[in-house]
């Protein structure tokens, strides 16, 4: 098993406390910036960032859903994590000031990919996928924090 990694970023016309509020925002906007992959968004524990435990189904292709149960924490300034419970798979969104009132937003998924043929699958075409479906958020993070 190969690990599988998928890295977007975006240039955000706004400050970098702004942003990673509103990307920590579980119980709030955070909801409102996912696209029609995701489904059956849920918070749990908290809401705000550290402590927080949500749930979402994400739909990565047609046949591929994921049932994700995500725990949160915070381990550097401007740092979310969020570490599936139900897979391999962690998500790190890191957001930096990039100039006067911009920043940029940086999201990696990992995860430790398939064996043999599907895995050959997984690696080549599942991180194009997956950084859609990131820069869809990241888009929509933009259109939230931009005003």
């Amino acid at each position: 098993m190969a690990q599988v990694e998928a890295t977007t970023e975006r240039i955000i016309a706004a400050d970098a406390e702004t942003v990673f509020d509103t990307l920590a925002d579980y119980s709030g906007t955070r909801a409102k910036l996912l696209p029609e992959h995701y489904s059956e968004y849920e918070v749990r524990e908290g809401g705000d960032g550290e402590g927080t435990l949500v749930h979402w189904k994400l739909q990565a292709t047609s046949k591929r859903v994921r049932d994700c149960l995500l725990e949160v924490t915070e381990p550097t300034d401007g740092q979310l994590v969020e570490k599936d419970r139900n897979s391999s798979m962690v998500t790190t969104w890191t957001v930096t000031p990039a100039g006067e009132g911009r920043s940029r937003a940086v999201v990696t998924s990992v995860w430790n990919g398939a064996g043999g043929i599907g895995g050959f699958f997984e690696r080549t075409f599942a991180p194009k996928g997956l950084a859609r479906i990131h820069d869809a958020v990241l888009a929509n993070l933009a259109a939230e924090t931009e005003k």
